[in-house]
């Protein structure tokens, strides 16, 4: 099975995994180690980061159907 390419740089992987060790410091009161906390991260992109990724799809979608909307009722207006 060929590994999917890295959703994130090393740097974005390495301040990812920080967050969740805080988050498992703080809120869990338990300590994550780095290997362990950049698989989860890892994992989460792989498999939950694709609903994120959709959804904002689908925001800027709203956004730029938003914008022609405007510049057509512009246009409209400019007609003569």
């Amino acid at each position: 099975m060929k590994t999917p390419p890295p959703i994130l740089s090393k740097d974005e992987l390495r301040d990812a995994a920080g967050i969740v060790r805080a988050y498992f410091s703080t809120e869990l009161d338990q300590e994550l180690g780095q290997l362990a906390a950049e698989m989860l991260v890892e994992h989460f992109g792989q498999h939950v980061g694709k609903m994120f990724y959709n959804r904002g799809l689908r925001d800027a979608e709203s956004v730029v159907r938003a914008k022609v909307e405007d510049i057509s009722d512009t246009l409209y207006g400019l007609e003569r």
